[in-house]
């Protein structure tokens, strides 16, 4: 099971990248758990400066922007 965290303090973008990653892993049937961090002191432990960011399996795998969705298929592969 991936472990999955959008950073970000829950604005659209932030949402919409939340919705991204369920959407494609469910179609994917990978099992994960989606936790939302808005909690900035969290966000700054993993250096991020710029939201939202994604982390899987506490590696920071995207920031800065709503990944699009090919982005998020290549994370399911790792």
């Amino acid at each position: 099971m991936k472990n999955v965290k959008v950073l970000g303090s829950g604005c659209k973008n932030c949402e919409v990248t939340a919705e991204l990653i369920n959407d494609v892993f469910q179609q994917k049937g990978v099992e994960f758990e989606l936790e939302k961090v808005q909690d900035m002191a969290q966000i700054m432990a993993f250096g991020v400066m710029s939201t939202p960011a994604v982390v899987i399996d506490e590696v920071v795998v995207h920031k800065g922007s709503v990944p699009k969705k090919e982005n998020v298929e290549s994370w399911i592969a790792n």
